[in-house]
């Protein structure tokens, strides 16, 4: 189905001004992929036709709706293991060493956690590890900006395919339940993690966080959001934090507020020698 120039920038102006995320090349499938569904429900045949409909305004919410659809959820369990290695070994253990003898309490920050499986991972992590966390506060935070998406995480209600994408069998018969065709969470690894809709490229969060993951979702930004993002993370990460985002993206040249972990390379902390303050105005 073709779709016009013109009605392409509208869609990714759309998606750009809403979310911070560009519709590059390589996402322009899911145009046709996604909207067709809005398309058939409101009898238009052509895409273009559809974006004249969403431009005239008559549905208040479809442009949410339209935005939602096209932002790329793609998530699983434990993606990319060797990250959950490193951080389980170098990150956690860093941070409970930090605060074993003071709070005991920990932090956590999931952005762009899609349909919770990330941040569901990290509570299963932890989960795995009783004796090391016993007497702890953990308090995980999950968010992104699809209203959708965080819907879903919240219900821990996962298909067959997403069961099995990442997780080890031997996590699948511990933490979740079968409910017909699916797989429900554990309702105390549920508990563990609170969900809320969040643009990143908004304020943070109130609070600083002792770990922030913010993974496979600054790729989709231009170079000038990409930095505004990495502000508002420095803004919300405690001194001696732990910073991990994706495997095939990197601080270097997107920011300055953050170095490579010397300890754990694919890890980041906040640069000491940077006042918070000068961290926070280029986030504003």
């Amino acid at each position: 189905m073709e779709i016009s120039d013109g009605a392409v920038r509208i869609l990714a102006g759309m998606l750009e001004t809403r979310s911070g995320q560009q519709l590059g090349q390589g996402r322009r499938w899911r145009i046709e992929t996604e909207l067709r569904p809005l398309m058939k429900a409101r009898g238009i045949e052509t895409l273009d036709g559809f974006v004249d409909h969403l431009v005239r305004g008559g549905e208040p919410h479809l442009a949410d709706i339209v935005v939602d659809a096209l932002l790329n959820n793609e998530t699983f369990f434990f993606r990319d293991v060797a990250a959950f290695d490193l951080l389980e070994q170098k990150g956690l253990g860093r941070l409970r060493h930090a605060r074993g003898e003071t709070t005991r309490r920990l932090r956590i920050w999931c952005a762009a956690c899609s349909t919770g499986q990330e941040a569901y991972s990290l509570a299963m992590l932890i989960a795995d590890m009783p004796r090391l966390w016993d007497g702890w506060t953990v308090d995980i935070l999950a968010s992104d900006v699809s209203h959708s998406a965080i819907d879903r995480a919240r219900e821990g209600l996962y298909s067959q395919l997403e069961i099995q994408r990442g997780l080890p069998v031997r996590r699948m018969l511990r933490y979740f339940r079968k409910e017909g065709e699916q797989w429900r969470i554990d309702p105390a690894i549920r508990r563990m993690v609170r969900f809320q809709a969040h643009n990143l490229v908004e304020q943070p969060p109130l609070g600083l966080f002792d770990l922030i993951l913010c993974r496979n979702v600054l790729l989709y930004f231009s170079g000038d959001v990409r930095r505004l993002v990495l502000g508002r993370l420095a803004g919300a990460i405690a001194p001696d934090g732990v910073l991990m985002l994706g495997a095939g993206e990197t601080v270097i040249g997107n920011s300055d507020a953050f170095v490579s972990d010397y300890e754990a390379r694919g890890l980041y902390r906040p640069r000491l020698d940077l006042s918070r303050s000068g961290a926070a105005g280029r986030a504003a």
